[in-house]
């Protein structure tokens, strides 16, 4: 009886440690991870009963074919507001040059709009996460100035089929203090990728499926490997006056067979609000390939006086997410490099009148900042209970034999 008892616990251990949240294995890529906590929304038809999104928290809903879905923000008069859509079709979903999302930020009555429509479209067969924003920025001469309630709409054009997950967000970045519009745009600097050191060894990663579990990564070379379709997230510590350079790097496939993707590597980049940066891509025969980019240093004034939209997305100091991608067209997993390289002096920040950390613009805390999901936190939590269980086990069983041996 003892001993069957030590066995049932064995056995129940054993179910507890194989039963450990995301330990089975998933077939094919693994579609878009939600951030841990979203909560359930549904986008309306009529403007008015448009649900409500508020700032620091995440959304999730689905757009399906030729659907327009209305949100209601509400905003301040002195924060500068972006209202993101993560768009993240499933896995091996087909899409056209033109399949994609429209998103929008306008006034209650409709009649002014706060920026300029923005559409996410694929552009390729890959049908892998985009996201970007539409925004109201705080300037004398702008539109969309006073406080009140805005409407953020979300449209889904092109042809394809099926309902689509979308995850939204609203981060409010705290105005300036009187006198700190003053900020001026860097000069000296060149968008020319700086030379790596090639004897640096690689650090194994393992890139996230989206921006909630994005890999945080730093300066050096960094290794994984990425499977056909797929998109690899990571995320990098940018802090004000500093510069980006990346490099994605294919090995050969070893797939033993000829192909051509013309789109086989692609690299992305999107700043702290979750609005692209830049993005580059490359053909692929399963020979050695690479792909790189450069960014602006990071700076307030990008966001009114950058020259390029590339440069004005440097407008925050924070988490960068680095999006790799990989064409469904490769036949096998590939291995990948990605190098990392941060660059110039970091510099003071402008004088925010509030706590731009706070509401996601900073790296005070480096390991409290946004993209982190606390989902791994309670499969670290489950590991540690099953480890617990059979340490537990582990005891009885020692004491029963002791007993044992005594009475004998």
């Amino acid at each position: 009886m003892q001993w069957s008892r030590v066995g049932a616990g064995l056995g129940a251990a054993a179910l507890c440690v194989g039963f450990v949240p995301g330990a089975a294995v998933a077939e094919g890529p693994p579609d878009y991870r939600p951030a841990s906590g979203a909560k359930p929304i549904k986008g309306t038809e009529s403007s008015i009963d448009g649900p409500l999104i508020e700032s620091a928290a995440v959304y999730t809903d689905t757009i399906g074919p030729g659907e327009k879905k209305y949100y209601r923000v509400q905003l301040d008069d002195s924060s500068d507001a972006f209202v993101s859509t993560v768009v993240a079709p499933p896995s091996g979903t087909a899409t056209d040059f033109t399949d994609g999302v429209r998103v929008s930020l306008a006034s209650a009555d409709g009649g002014t709009k706060c920026s300029t429509d923005l559409s996410l479209a694929f552009g390729d067969e890959t049908a892998r996460p985009l996201a970007g924003y539409a925004s109201r920025r705080i300037e004398r001469g702008r539109s969309c100035q006073e406080a009140g309630e805005y409407f953020y709409t979300v449209e889904r054009v092109g042809s394809a089929s099926g309902a689509w997950p979308v995850e939204l967000t609203y981060m409010a970045e705290p105005g300036l203090k009187s006198g700190g519009d003053d900020q001026r745009e860097p000069t000296d600097w060149s968008s020319k990728a700086p030379a790596s050191p090639s004897s640096t060894s690689a650090r194994k990663a393992r890139g996230g499926t989206g921006f909630n579990d994005a890999e945080p990564v730093d300066e050096g070379v960094w290794r994984d490997d990425i499977e056909p379709g797929e998109s690899r997230f990571y995320r990098v510590p940018v802090a004000w006056g500093k510069q980006l350079f990346l490099r994605a790097q294919l090995a050969n496939s070893g797939a033993g067979s000829t192909f051509f993707s013309v789109y086989g590597l692609r690299l992305e980049l999107y700043n702290t609000a979750r609005g692209q940066v830049a993005g580059n891509a490359t053909g692929y025969t399963g020979e050695p390939t690479g792909v790189e980019l450069g960014t602006a240093p990071a700076a307030y004034a990008n966001r009114s006086t950058g020259k390029t939209d590339a440069v004005g997305a440097m407008r925050f100091q924070g988490w960068y997410y680095v999006q790799v991608t990989l064409s469904p067209e490769v036949p096998a997993a590939v291995p990948l490099t990605l190098k990392v390289d941060l660059r110039g002096t970091a510099r003071p920040g402008p004088p925010y009148d509030g706590d731009a950390a706070a509401a996601g613009f900073g790296l005070d805390d480096p390991s409290e900042a946004a993209g982190t999901d606390s989902t791994m936190r309670v499969v670290g939590i489950a590991g540690i209970g099953a480890g617990a269980v059979l340490v537990l086990v582990m005891a009885a069983w020692y004491y029963v034999g002791r007993r044992r041996s005594t009475a004998v």
